[in-house]
C-alpha cells in the first residue's frame, strides 16, 4: 500500500474511527473465507505437507508490526547454539523474482526475494529461503541442511503442517479494534491464540510489562530496544546518546513506523519523521530532507539501500531480549521429543 493509504488504514484499525464499521460486510466474508479454508485443513480435505524435519512457526494474528522478523532471528541464533541448523523460510513478501523458492544470502537483491529475507540473512547468517509456498520453502531449506526450520509469519499458512507455534502480541497497540480485516487488523479471531504453544508480548516500553496480561499456559516478555546506530557508508557505530537533543531526520518503509520514530525519541532526540509504507522500495530522493541533519533509517531498509551512498544516514538496529528464555526452549524441546 502507498504511504498514505497504509496510513490510512492504521488509523482506522488502532484509532476510534466509526468508518471501521463501513468495512465490516466485507470483515464478515473474511471470517467466512478463512473458517471454511482453515476447516478443509483441519478436515483433510487439503493436506498440510509434513516435512522431514521440525518446523516451528512464528507468526501474529494481526497485520504487521509486532516484532516477529526480530524474534525468528533471535531464536534461529539461539537453535544454533544449542547444535541445530536452523534453516529460516519466509514469504519473500515485496519480492519481484518470477521463480520460487529462492535461496537467500546477505548479497541478494531485496527487490527480488523481499528485504525480510536479506534482513534475516544477514542478522543470522543462517540457510534463508524466501518463498510464497511456506512447504516448498522448507522442503528447500531442508535440502540446503537445515535439520530444524523456523517460518516466519506463517501462522496462517495452513499448508506446512508445524510442530510448535510462537505468537507474536505488539503490547502498545494488541488487536486495535477488535475488527476482523478490512474493518480491522485482526487476520484471525483473538481466540486463535488459545492454540499457539506460546505467546510473545512484545514491550517496546517498560510500562508496557504493567498490562492486563494475556491468558494463555506459557507467556514471555520480549523487550525491543535500539541503542545504537551505524553508518550506511562506512560502517562506523555511535551511541544514539550521542545525538541527544539534537535534531534528525528519520525514514521508515516498515508496517509501524511510529514504533521507530517513537523510539528515537525516547533516547532525546528531535525527530523529523517520514514513513514511507510498509516494505516501500527505498529511493535516495526518499532520504533526502531540506537539511544536512543526520537520517536514520531501519535495519530492514538499510537492505534496499545498496545504491545510497550519502554519508548522512544512519542504520539502527533493533535489539531483543527475551524474558524466560529457558521455558521456552524446554517448551520447544519437550515438544519435539513428543513428536518422534
Amino acid at each position: 500500500m502507498r504511504p498514505t493509504i497504509d496510513a490510512a488504514f492504521q488509523r482506522l484499525w488502532y484509532g476510534r474511527s466509526p468508518l471501521a464499521w463501513l468495512w465490516l460486510p466485507l470483515s464478515w466474508v473474511f471470517v467466512v473465507v478463512t473458517a471454511i479454508r482453515r476447516g478443509l485443513y483441519r478436515a483433510g480435505i487439503l493436506l498440510a505437507v509434513r516435512v522431514a524435519k521440525p518446523v516451528i512457526v512464528v507468526g501474529n494474528i494481526t497485520v504487521g508490526g509486532t516484532g516477529k522478523t526480530p524474534l525468528v532471528a533471535w531464536l534461529a541464533l539461539a537453535l544454533r547454539e544449542r547444535g541445530f541448523v536452523p534453516g529460516i523460510v519466509t514469504r519473500g513478501y515485496g519480492g519481484s523474482a518470477s521463480g520460487w523458492p529462492r535461496d537467500v544470502n546477505a548479497d541478494s537483491d531485496a527487490t527480488q526475494i523481499g528485504d525480510e529475507a536479506v534482513l534475516l540473512a544477514r542478522r543470522t547468517s543462517a540457510i534463508v529461503v524466501a518463498g510464497p509456498d511456506r512447504a516448498r520453502a522448507a522442503q528447500r531449506a531442508i535440502e540446503r541442511g537445515a535439520n530444524i526450520v523456523v517460518a516466519d509469519d506463517g501462522l496462517q499458512h495452513y499448508r506446512l503442517s508445524r510442530n510448535f507455534e510462537i505468537a507474536v502480541v505488539d503490547d502498545a497497540r494488541r488487536f486495535g479494534n477488535g475488527f476482523r480485516l478490512p474493518a480491522g487488523p485482526l487476520r484471525e479471531s483473538i481466540r486463535r491464540l488459545r492454540h499457539v504453544d506460546a505467546l510473545i508480548r512484545n514491550c517496546r516500553t517498560s510500562s508496557e510489562d504493567t498490562r492486563d496480561p494475556i491468558e494463555h499456559p506459557l507467556v514471555l516478555i520480549m523487550h525491543s530496544r535500539i541503542d545504537s546506530a551505524r553508518s550506511l557508508v562506512s560502517g562506523a557505530s555511535r551511541k544514539l546518546h550521542e545525538f541527544s537533543g539534537k535534531r534528525v531526520n528519520a525514514a521508515a518503509g516498515i508496517a509501524n513506523a511510529q514504533s521507530f520514530f517513537d523510539a528515537l525519541t525516547a533516547h532525546g532526540l528531535v525527530v523529523n519523521a517520514r514513513a514511507l509504507g510498509d516494505h516501500a522500495p527505498i529511493k535516495p530522493s526518499d532520504l533526502l530532507f531540506d537539511d544536512a541533519a543526520p537520517v536514520f533509517i531501519t535495519e530492514k531498509d538499510a537492505v534496499k539501500c545498496g545504491a545510497i551512498t550519502d554519508p548522512r544516514v544512519w542504520v539502527v538496529p533493533l535489539e531483543i531480549e527475551l524474558d524466560g528464555v529457558d521455558r521456552l526452549l524446554t517448551a520447544i524441546s519437550k515438544h519435539l521429543d513428543s513428536a518422534r
